[in-house]
């Protein structure tokens, strides 16, 4: 019996079909999504680099001119000299303590410019108002700055401070302790009147012993200052254990 092709498939040399290739649609949808990814992820270093690098660095630089401070107090109870510790110090004028904002001592400089301030420390204002310096004597307002996020943040928990709590800045010699008596969560950064003398809308309207700390708000932004006042209750002797006062320990 002949053999039969009946029945099976039909042999053909046409060629595959072909890969549909990509539109120019999705080609600009698909570069467009990988700009996206890459701007992703240089944003997330540079938040990284902002918000951990930068105090990383900050924290260093503070603990070494803190390290000077201390140093050099040091030296001056070795040599007896009797000498007042040199508070326009570039090194630094002593320490802040503020329990319920940190639990570092914050090194105290002088100025509140950028290049001070990135060093993570605070400093004291020499300019639009200049402060007054607790070791004066003179009434007036000792009013500082510091980062609240970056380089240091040494400001960042600044909104836990309350009505009555302590600030105590140390020098060399004695111990400043200041108790809170008024809070302005927001105000504008130029409104300079919060570093007055007698710092206005604070409440107080006489001359006096006042210390007053600010910072950006809202966290992670610049556009308005939070303001904290403190008074002056009392001020100690330093002793030669360097006993803390009663409100830090």
């Amino acid at each position: 019996m002949a053999a039969t092709t009946e029945g099976a498939p039909e042999e053909t040399n046409a060629p595959p079909p072909r890969r549909r290739g990509m539109g120019r649609g999705a080609m600009a949808v698909s570069v467009f999504g990988e700009l996206l990814i890459t701007a992703g992820l240089v944003l997330g270093l540079f938040v990284v680099y902002s918000l951990w690098w930068t105090n990383v660095v900050a924290d260093r630089a503070a603990a070494k001119q803190a390290d000077k401070v201390r140093d050099i107090w040091a030296h001056q109870d070795d040599e007896g000299s009797g000498r007042p510790v040199e508070f326009d110090s570039k090194n630094g004028i002593g320490f802040l303590h503020v329990p319920t904002m940190s639990g570092d001592d914050i090194l105290v400089e002088k100025g509140t410019s950028t290049k001070i301030l990135n060093d993570g420390v605070a400093g004291y204002y020499t300019d639009p108002v200049k402060a007054t310096l607790p070791t004066s004597g003179k009434k007036g307002n000792f009013s500082l700055a510091a980062h609240r996020d970056g380089h240091g943040a040494e400001f960042h928990n600044i909104h836990k401070i309350e009505k009555g709590d302590p600030i105590v800045f140390e020098t060399k010699d004695k111990w400043y302790v200041y108790k809170v008596y008024g809070i302005l969560p927001e105000t504008s950064k130029y409104n300079v009147k919060v570093l007055s003398a007698i710092p206005k809308e604070s409440g107080k309207t006489k001359a006096g012993h006042y210390i007053t700390l600010t910072t950006c708000t809202p966290v992670y932004t610049s556009r308005y200052r939070y303001i904290v006042w403190g008074e002056l209750e009392r001020v100690e002797k330093v002793d030669a254990e360097r006993t803390l006062p009663e409100e830090l320990r």
